[in-house]
This record gives C-alpha cells, sequence and structure tokens, in this order.
C-alpha cells in the first residue's frame, strides 16, 4: 500500500498535467517541487525567495487579518494593506452621524490620530513542518472520528509544546485532505491593530451590491491598517507605549502596472473549498441549500436595504450585517448557476463511475461510495435543519442571540458587576439596533424557515404560530416584539435595575428569551448530535476515498483543499470569455467608474473630489496613457479568506489586492473551470492615486517602496534580514 504521505506529495510530480489550468491552492513548503514549472510560467524568485526559516521571505509579509481576510505588509513602519470589505466592520464601529467614516473615509494625519480596534489582531506564519510521519503511522485502525482526533489531539500536544518552547509563538497541528496528511503551523499573532486610513464608500464599496461579484468592477476595495508591538517588537497588548512594528519583510510595490499575460501569484489564507466532495454532497448543495439560503436571505435583504435607503443612521447601523448577508447570498446565487451550467453533478457521477471500475476488487476502497451514498441519505435532512438554524439565529433577527446572552440571568441571581458588564454590552448592542428593522426581518424569513424545517426539528416554541395564532406567523412576531424587553433599551435597563429575583423571573419568562432558548435546545439536542455523528463517519469515508484517488488515479493532481493555512496560487494576468458572446476584456479603468455614475445613487455616485481629478487628467505618477487603471482580472484560484490578498508579479512585487472573484467564477469552490475561472484585483497603482491625490495622505506613500522592475535588480529584493 502506497503511504499516505508518499501519496500526498505524489501531487508534486505530477503537477504539470494541470499547470496550464492554473488550479490549485499550494502549501509554500512544497514549492521546491514546482519551482521551474512556475519560473517557466514567469517567476523571477526561487522558492526560498518566498518561503524561508532562516532569512526574511515573502511569506514574512504575509497577514491572517482578523479571522477571516488576508493583509500584507508595505512598510517597515508595520503599514499593512487589506480590503475595504475586510476593514469594513472596524470603520463602522467608528463612524457615527458626526463622524461618518464609512460615508466620507478616514485618513490618521499622525500616528497619534490612528484608531485602535480591540480584539484585532494581525498574525504572521513563522514556520510550516510535515508532521505526518508523527501522527499517522500512530493512529490504531479502525478507530472512530472521534477517538481518532482525541489520538490525534495526543500525539500532536508535544509536537507543538516542542514548536513553542521558549517563544511567544502558538502553534497547532491541522490536518490536510481530510487527515491523510498533518502540517505543524507555527504563528506570531499581533493585539494592537490600528485603523490608518479608509476610503469613503463611494470608492470602497463603489458598486454596491449591483456590482458585487460581477465584472467589469471599478472598486477601490482597500483600507488601511498598521500593527503595533512592544519596545521589543514582540506582540503587546493595545498601549500607548506600544511602538510601529518593525517586520522581517515588507513588500516592494510595483510602478510597472500589469499587461495581458503577465505572471501573477497571490499569497494569503484561502477559507474553504470542497474540490472532492462526492455527487451525493453536492447535491444537497444545488437542489437543497443553496436554494434555501438564497430564498431566507433575498427575504431579510429586501427588508434591510430598504431601511438603509430610508435613514442614514440605519445605513450606518446596518452596514456590516448588511454587507455579510449579503456578500454569500449573491456568491450562491452564481454558484448554484456556474454548477449547473458546468453541469457539474454528471460531471462527479461519471468521475465516481471510473473511480468505482478502478477500486473494484481493492478495500477499502470498493466499499466506501456505497457508504457514502448511504449516509448522506440520513445526513441531508440534518444538514438542512442545521442550516436552517444558522440564517435565522445568526443572520436572521438579532433579538434572539442578544436575548440568549442574557442566559446565565435567568439561571441564578445577578451580582452587581454583572449587571454592569451587561449595560456596557446593551450600549453596544442597542448602537447598532433598530427593532422596527428587526421586527420585519423576522417577519419576512420566518415563513420561509418554517416552510422548510423538517417537523421532526422543529422548536417547541413556534409551535403556538398554529395553536394560538392559526398559523398567522406576522401576528406571532408583532406579539413577541410587543411584549419582550429585549427590543426596548429602556425597558430592558429598568428590568435590570430590578436585580435579585425579579430580574431572574423577568428574563426567565420573556418571550424572546423563550424563543431563543427553544430555538437553540432544538438546535443542540436533536440536531447536532446526530449532525456531528454523521459528520464524523462522512470524515472517516472521505479520509479513505480520497486516499483511493491517490493510489488508483496518480496521473492527476492532488492539492489540499483550502482550510485557512497560507497557499500560493500562480497563474497570469487575462480575461476570460465566460459564456457565448460575451469577452471580459483584462482591466478597467477610471472612464469607467464615470460611466457608471448616478449622482446621489447609494452604489454609484461619485466622490466630487475623484471626478475633479478624473476631469483634470490629475493622476500623478500613477495613471497611464492618460488614463487611470482601477481593476484587473487574473487566472489566480482563490475563495473566501483571500480577500486582501496580495497579487504579486514574477519579482514579488506588489501588483494589486485581491477582494472578488466574477460571478461565473463562485462554483470555483466545488468545481474548478479554467477557461472561466478569474479573480479580481484591485490595480495598486489606484490604491496609491487614492491615498496620494485623492485622499492628500502623502506621508503614507513615503513610507512604501515604489519601484520600477528595470530598476530593481531580483537579487536585490528589499527583504529585511
Amino acid at each position: 500500500m502506497t503511504r499516505i504521505r508518499s501519496s500526498f506529495l505524489l501531487a508534486l510530480s505530477f503537477c504539470a498535467t494541470a499547470l496550464h489550468a492554473y488550479e490549485g491552492m499550494w502549501l509554500p513548503t512544497l514549492l521546491k517541487g514546482i519551482e521551474g514549472d512556475m519560473q517557466a510560467a514567469g517567476l523571477k524568485l526561487s522558492a526560498e525567495d518566498i518561503y524561508s526559516l532562516n532569512n526574511g521571505s515573502l511569506k514574512d509579509a504575509i497577514v491572517l487579518f482578523g479571522g477571516g481576510c488576508t493583509a500584507e505588509v508595505v512598510s517597515t513602519q508595520g503599514l499593512i494593506l487589506t480590503n475595504h470589505h475586510c476593514g469594513y466592520g472596524r470603520i463602522q464601529e467608528h463612524s457615527s452621524l458626526e463622524h461618518d467614516y464609512l460615508k466620507h473615509g478616514f485618513w490618521a494625519a499622525t500616528k497619534a490620530d490612528e484608531l485602535r480596534n480591540p480584539g484585532l489582531t494581525a498574525t504572521f506564519v513563522v514556520r510550516i513542518e510535515d508532521v505526518t510521519d508523527r501522527i499517522v503511522p500512530h493512529l490504531a485502525e479502525g478507530l472512530g472520528e472521534t477517538a481518532r482526533n482525541e489520538a490525534v489531539s495526543a500525539l500532536a500536544e508535544p509536537i507543538v509544546r516542542e514548536a513553542v518552547k521558549g517563544t511567544h509563538y502558538s502553534a497547532v497541528v491541522r490536518p490536510f485532505n481530510y487527515g491523510n496528511a498533518y502540517y505543524l503551523i507555527v504563528t506570531e499573532t499581533f493585539r494592537d491593530v490600528r485603523l490608518v486610513g479608509a476610503p469613503p464608500s463611494s470608492i470602497g464599496k463603489f458598486g454596491g451590491d449591483t456590482d458585487n461579484w460581477m465584472w467589469p468592477r471599478h472598486t477601490g476595495d482597500f483600507s488601511l491598517f498598521r500593527i503595533y508591538a512592544g519596545l521589543d517588537n514582540k506582540p503587546a497588548d493595545p498601549s500607548d507605549a506600544n511602538v510601529p512594528f518593525t517586520p522581517r519583510h515588507s513588500l516592494p510595490i510595483s510602478m510597472d502596472g500589469v499587461n495581458e499575460g503577465d505572471f501573477a501569484m497571490i499569497f494569503g489564507f484561502p477559507g474553504t473549498t470542497q474540490r472532492y466532495l462526492t455527487s451525493y454532497a453536492l447535491e444537497y448543495v444545488m437542489n437543497t441549500a443553496d436554494p434555501v439560503r438564497i430564498a431566507m436571505r433575498q427575504a431579510s435583504l429586501g427588508v434591510i436595504d430598504q431601511a438603509m435607503r430610508a435613514s442614514d443612521l440605519t445605513r450606518i447601523q446596518y452596514a456590516a450585517r448588511q454587507s455579510s448577508i449579503s456578500n454569500a447570498y449573491k456568491k450562491w446565487i452564481g454558484e448554484l448557476r456556474g454548477l449547473k451550467e458546468l453541469d457539474a453533478l454528471n460531471t462527479k457521477r461519471a468521475y465516481e463511475a471510473e473511480y468505482s471500475k478502478r477500486v473494484a476488487g481493492h478495500p477499502p476502497y470498493d466499499g466506501v461510495l456505497p457508504e457514502l451514498e448511504a449516509l448522506y441519505k440520513d445526513y441531508n435532512q440534518l444538514a438542512l435543519a442545521r442550516d436552517l438554524y444558522i440564517e435565522l439565529a445568526y443572520y436572521g433577527p438579532t433579538i434572539l442571540r442578544f436575548a440568549e446572552g442574557y442566559q446565565d440571568l435567568a439561571v441564578a441571581p445577578a451580582d452587581a458587576a454583572t449587571i454592569a458588564k451587561k449595560r456596557v454590552g446593551n450600549a453596544a448592542h442597542f448602537k447598532n439596533y433598530d427593532a422596527d428593522v428587526d421586527r420585519r426581518v423576522f417577519k419576512a424569513i420566518l415563513p420561509i424557515y418554517l416552510k422548510h424545517m423538517p417537523a421532526a426539528y422543529l422548536p417547541e416554541a413556534f409551535k403556538t404560530i398554529q395553536t394560538r395564532f392559526k398559523g398567522n406567523t406576522d401576528a406571532w412576531v408583532d406579539d413577541l416584539y410587543t411584549r419582550t424587553i429585549f427590543a426596548d433599551a429602556g425597558k430592558l435597563d429598568a428590568v435590570l435595575a430590578r436585580g435579585g429575583s425579579r430580574l431572574q423571573r423577568a428574563i426567565a419568562a420573556d418571550p424572546a428569551y423563550t424563543v431563543a432558548r427553544s430555538l437553540s435546545a432544538a438546535f443542540l439536542e436533536q440536531v447536532r448530535p446526530q449532525h456531528g455523528e454523521l459528520s464524523d463517519r462522512i470524515e472517516t469515508a472521505m479520509r479513505t476515498y480520497v486516499k483511493g484517488m491517490m493510489v488508483h488515479f496518480p496521473d492527476k493532481t492532488y492539492w489540499p483543499d483550502a482550510n485557512s493555512t497560507l497557499r500560493l496560487s500562480y497563474g497570469k494576468v487575462e480575461g476570460s470569455a465566460p459564456r457565448n458572446g460575451m469577452l471580459y476584456l483584462y482591466r478597467t479603468t477610471l472612464d469607467g467608474v464615470l460611466e457608471k455614475y448616478v449622482p446621489g445613487d447609494a452604489e454609484f455616485d461619485v466622490p466630487e473630489r475623484l471626478i475633479e481629478l478624473y476631469r483634470a487628467k490629475d493622476f500623478g505618477p500613477y495613471g497611464e496613457n492618460g488614463t487611470m487603471p482601477v481593476c484587473f482580472t487574473s487566472s489566480l484560484h482563490t475563495t473566501g479568506g483571500n480577500s486582501g490578498s496580495p497579487v504579486l508579479n514574477g519579482r514579488g512585487q506588489l501588483i494589486g489586492l485581491n477582494f472578488d472573484r466574477t460571478w461565473e467564477s463562485t462554483m470555483s469552490d466545488l468545481q474548478f473551470d479554467p477557461a472561466k475561472c478569474r479573480n479580481i484585483s484591485v490595480d495598486v497603482r489606484y490604491v496609491l492615486f487614492i491615498i496620494d491625490k485623492f485622499a492628500g495622505a502623502k506621508h503614507l506613500i513615503d513610507e512604501m517602496v515604489l519601484v520600477k522592475s528595470d530598476a530593481v535588480p531580483v537579487i536585490d529584493l528589499p527583504i529585511h534580514r
């Protein structure tokens, strides 16, 4: 039997079979195996320049921003670039009617003006190490998934302890390819990250939901933050005593621009792909999950979008939430369309038929597909119940999660300190809350939830809709909001003032609290245990299935699914022809911004200053041929988490910030199509133009290293060693 580690690394020797397609998210430790192919495609660096243990390298400028985006270091003073939509929540938190940074932008004139962001972190990868041989050979055959995970944890614990001993680093051992391989990842996390600059939303979010996931695109999707450290340049809690962080490497910024056919690569933290899913899983996604989630979010957005258009206060309050709901909503629509156009389900079935032929008579592979088919028959109803719970509890009305946060006060009397802490949390909640909007969201999505929730998993509290309200969901919602204390800051504060057992009884009897607890109880007691058990069994079977691919399809390339770990993808700057009669050119310019301009429109308004610069052709050193490049597309394999990732040329110089995919590419998490799949980036020269000419923040440009490739030998990369 081919060893798991050998099977995993075997992919590298066959990678040339798929290089023309640019599919793949490569672990930086394995780049040596494809170094020659990358250099043939246009890379001017070595694998060591990209990922080095002993010297500063490109990976030392790549940042996991918060928990779900990527950023890159662009100065020796810890300045980092990421997307506007990645910093959006923080920009919104700092915004008010008096200081509307979402609308007008924010630019710190000095470091003293930079704004702190409690809880925001910036994480660097120190090193990655293959520890498969220290894990897999020591796992007993036939272990259930729970027992196997416990065994892996026990084996990983001394590996992690050894890796961080005597340091301030953190470490984790992560599974890849469903546990067919394991890697140790050592990281360094900084806890003082401050907002430095952000363009107005009319630039950073230009095009809004209409243009989201679309091409052509004209969005200046960037924001600037700065990492601060202690005097020893190590992570420290936020403090006035902290100083700008000095990185091991900061990215030089190319002033050459991009041309079609140029080599490009992206370095970042892609979140999740599922390229190995079976047809049974894909059928659930296409026929159940995506349609139901799309319907619920469409109903919610119908309410929120209307409210945001009607009120500046509501626009500020709901900006981040609306963006979060909308992004996945439109992505799922494109994903579903793309999968249908690719006939993805039949493609999977055809592959599985060939798989079954090749593995016939070779256990355990010959029985794994029938096992997975049987598991999904039981799993799908539980998956639907889970998806509906998430959509209602996390992306529906916020009153439910807010009320459930009072569980501790409902089960025991609260002391003065606890009540004081709750009051602080209440102030933050109600700052971004409108009870009428919340009520209307609940009314909009509840009928969809009830229509699709399997009867066996329906929370008890919702059964009163039939018994007391004759099926009238609107009346049920109105009754809840009329009687609850959690929709009114004044009522809630008055109840908190009671204290003691009276407070406890009031919380426990509140209708919003009881509904929230009923919703959670139904999920935690009826859905999650069975869902977890079946998920574990599917995980075990998928490990065998994927291993069978490696053994019986050795001519194919196997890169591990994205899992928020550091990856590199490469390809070239290029347009596409996603469907008959449609041609996407590879770049857009500021001319297109003015073509889309609609004065006063929430999505397509343009700041007067930008119009003035355009009319005067005042682009500084950033323009090209009398216009200002804005965005470009390239054939880089990306997904969520790659937002904010640096797009680099062959010399490791920054040419753009990734922020999206074309709508025709959104199925790439499940099935990649080299002809259609394109990522969208804002041209770094547009970023510099906005910072300098539009915002007048040239002091930030002065921190950066701007280069022309013909003036900088590749061997003199500005790496801080």
